[in-house]
């Protein structure tokens, strides 16, 4: 549960029990539970407004599942595409850096 231990959460409940008192405690707890609820219960309705969507304009989620893949490998290709180019551009630079500097560094 979000990576903390039972000590941690021991602990945790101590420190809220002392800053706000036995009496307080479930009303917070309560309050907090709401909130998640609502939380939970408005990504259900955006997710379903979503789907709705995507129903309503004839898409499927697995052919935009693989559009998107596609897409991925598309601009994973360009990217090694433009990365095999500035590597393959920057040694040479860095062979014609080294011819001009080398006579230059023999002399000394």
């Amino acid at each position: 549960m979000f990576g903390i231990g039972g000590g941690e959460l021991m602990f945790i409940m101590f420190i809220v029990l002392m800053l706000f008192g036995a009496d307080k405690v479930p009303e917070i707890a309560r309050t907090m539970g709401k909130a998640i609820a609502q939380v939970k219960n408005a990504t259900n309705d955006i997710k379903s407004e979503i789907q709705k969507g995507v129903d309503s304009n004839g898409l499927d989620t697995k052919s935009l599942t693989d559009m998107t893949g596609s897409i991925n490998a598309q601009i994973n290709k360009a990217t090694e595409d433009i990365l095999g180019d500035t590597v393959t551009h920057a040694n040479k630079l860095k062979e014609d850096i080294e011819d001009v500097t080398g006579p230059v560094k023999r002399q000394m």
